[in-house]
């Protein structure tokens, strides 16, 4: 058995599809333009390219699209004053800083000062609590991307065992309660965990988000389970140079799996497509509009 892979690029752009949709009637009936703002601080190069591609798959959305660099040696005070001012303009719905922060500045103070209602990302602890307790708030995107692909597949996810291996507050603890909403019987294992290969053996659901390349290997699937890849490793590749891998072994688990991402090209684009998602459901939020039906968690 081969396993069907479940193809992140298309999705991703059926999901940017469906946000200019929204966004173009947003302008149209209520002369709302939906806008995120992108903060980078330094100059990883990295996270330059990231930030570049926000900005392009913004703009090309319809969306307003306002970006401030800041040098890498920039004090905090000074990067809490743009926050503020970005928390009280009404042209912007979506506020995003990218991590890494240079080392001297504190993330989780500079996290915690975005507006929630702003927090495009998910990581404000105001968000991060609603999440936890089953109530409406923003949704980190990378889980929500994986959510909306699981959905995708196999309609409800009720009753489901799922695996989610790997605990960060990133992706692992968001994806587990992601999964318990949806009615899921949900596991989280990391290294400490013991016996884990045969606790991802139970699993109807695998997500891999560790970072470690390959850790998952085939015979830790059961078959024909669904296997989330979240991996996105850098290695060495034998004549030379590098390439990408997940967290999974993709030439054994294929063939055991019933459906999978592949890196890249799986979870990877989901993840900007669920930041412009985001950024149209705080942007109807803000203004008592209904919310993108299919869009949100």
């Amino acid at each position: 058995m081969t396993a069907k892979i479940i193809d992140g690029k298309a999705f991703a752009a059926t999901v940017r599809e469906k946000v200019a949709v929204h966004v173009a009637r947003l302008k149209d009936e209520n002369g709302i333009t939906p806008g995120l703002a992108v903060v980078l601080v330094g100059e990883d190069p990295a996270s330059q390219v990231y930030v570049r591609n926000k900005g392009k798959q913004t703009a090309e959305a319809g969306m307003a699209s306002f970006e401030h660099k800041l040098d890498a040696d920039t004090d905090q005070a000074t990067l809490l004053k743009l926050i503020d001012d970005l928390n009280n303009d009404p042209a912007v719905h979506g506020i995003l800083v990218q991590l890494p922060l240079p080392g001297h500045m504190d993330e989780d103070l500079v996290i915690n000062a975005i507006d929630p209602a702003k927090d495009v990302d998910g990581f404000h602890i105001s968000n991060v609590g609603l999440l936890g307790t089953g109530q409406k708030s923003m949704v980190p995107c990378t889980p929500l991307g994986c959510l909306m692909m699981l959905r995708d597949h196999y309609g409800s996810l009720s009753g489901l065992n799922a695996v989610v291996v790997g605990r960060s507050n990133i992706v692992g603890k968001p994806m587990a309660n992601l999964l318990l909403r949806d009615s899921c019987t949900v596991t989280v294992a990391h290294s400490r965990t013991r016996d884990i290969e045969e606790v991802c053996r139970r699993a109807d659901i695998l997500v891999a988000a560790v970072g470690r390349p390959g850790m998952v290997t085939g015979d830790w699937v059961k078959p024909g389970a669904t296997v989330i890849d979240v991996g996105i490793n850098r290695v060495e590749k034998p004549e030379g140079g590098t390439r990408l891998v997940g967290d999974v072994e993709f030439a054994s688990a294929v063939e055991v799996a019933g459906a999978i991402t592949p890196v890249p090209g799986g979870v990877g684009p989901m993840t900007i497509a669920c930041l412009l998602a985001n950024t149209l459901t705080a942007c109807c939020r803000a203004n008592g509009l209904t919310e993108p039906e299919g869009l949100t968690a």
